[in-house]
């Protein structure tokens, strides 16, 4: 789709590249094909029972709690983006900032600060500025040169109502008003708090983030299973779709107020469930229609994308998000039961969601 398939010798750069790079990220667990322990691990507890073991009364505390804030976010997004002349520009930020969804980067950077003994609002401009980010990244990876997708949310992709053109600047525009947004609007928040949030989104959308994880997922397209390692996959995973649902959690507990300890567990507890995530994105995009995903299912296959299930198999994929997702609420021990119910709902959402 984007690149022309690689050489024996560009894929090998590709692998060792990225297993060095994935290496850095100590809070992930190294899960992939399972040893003789780990076979033996899969063998006592199915995917099946697993997913029957979940905790069903915290997904629904999730939902409620998203359901309560997820008004909230969206009237601050609202009025995050206002329109102003250039009105095109503005329009096509605000198509795709306001075209819905589960809110779970903004929800958690609240519920993270909430849950350190912060206050909400204190919190919103940065939550409102992680949607804005994402929604960037969506934009972007929606293009034709990129992913080439017609449909996001179960609407047409910014490109296809506004232009490329005009997509694209949307996105940088909705990049660059997520800083000044941040920088400009948070109250009653130490400087020092403030400058260490905007470095640390910074940071996870950069060549050592976001983009980086992209860069090497195009680089890895059409190299097939036998050049790209699992550490190459984590790498892509961990970057490109998880950096921002980390920091979404970092961040609002600094903006709360918390110790460097429970920023610490909390890092932790978000690079399990950012991990999660992909890869039951990946297990989504074999299992599930179109309808059900709101954007085209079965691509990553048809592009020749390397995915878990395409390299350790829809069981072993599902195993491993299990491992991670516990592993992730295994971090959140010794937090207020009540403020946690929804960091912990969302990771059995993670694990249960079907779109």
């Amino acid at each position: 789709m984007r690149a022309a398939p690689q050489t024996r010798a560009t894929a090998r750069t590709v692998r060792l590249g990225a297993t060095r790079g994935a290496t850095r990220r100590e809070g992930i667990a190294r899960v992939g094909r399972p040893g003789r322990a780990g076979a033996r691990a899969g063998a006592q507890a199915s995917p099946a029972q697993a997913g029957a073991a979940v905790n069903g009364t915290s997904e629904e505390e999730f939902n409620a709690y998203i359901k309560n804030v997820n008004a909230r976010i969206e009237h601050a997004l609202d009025l995050s983006v206002p329109m102003h002349y250039p009105e095109r520009l503005s329009e096509s930020m605000r198509y795709s900032l306001l075209a819905g969804g589960k809110r779970i980067r903004p929800a958690l950077c609240l519920a993270a600060c909430e849950l350190v003994g912060g206050d909400m609002e204190t919190a919103m401009p940065t939550a409102c500025a992680l949607e804005m980010i994402h929604t960037m990244s969506l934009i972007h990876d929606d293009l034709p040169s990129m992913d080439n997708d017609d449909f996001r949310r179960g609407k047409p992709t910014n490109h296809k109502v506004y232009g490329e053109e005009m997509a694209i600047l949307a996105g940088d525009a909705l990049l660059s008003h997520a800083f000044e947004y941040i920088g400009r609007e948070t109250k009653g928040v130490d400087a020092d708090k403030v400058l260490r949030v905007i470095v640390d989104v910074g940071k996870c959308v950069g060549s050592e983030g976001l983009v980086g994880g992209q860069v090497v997922d195009i680089l890895s397209e059409g190299a097939g299973p036998e050049n790209v390692t699992i550490e190459t996959l984590q790498y892509i995973h961990a970057h490109k779709t998880g950096a921002l649902l980390e920091v979404s959690v970092t961040v609002g507990a600094i903006l709360g107020g918390a110790s460097e300890e429970q920023i610490g567990k909390l890092e932790r507890y978000a690079q399990n469930i950012g991990l999660a995530f992909q890869v039951v994105d990946d297990i989504l995009d074999c299992t599930a229609s179109s309808e059900e995903l709101g954007k085209t299912a079965g691509k990553d296959e048809a592009v020749g994308k390397t995915t878990y299930p395409s390299l350790v198999g829809m069981d072993e994929s599902r195993r491993i998000a299990a491992e991670l997702i516990s592993k992730a609420k295994a971090e959140l021990e010794g937090f207020d039961e009540t403020k946690v119910a929804p960091l912990i709902g969302l990771a059995d959402y993670i694990q249960n969601r079907k779109n």
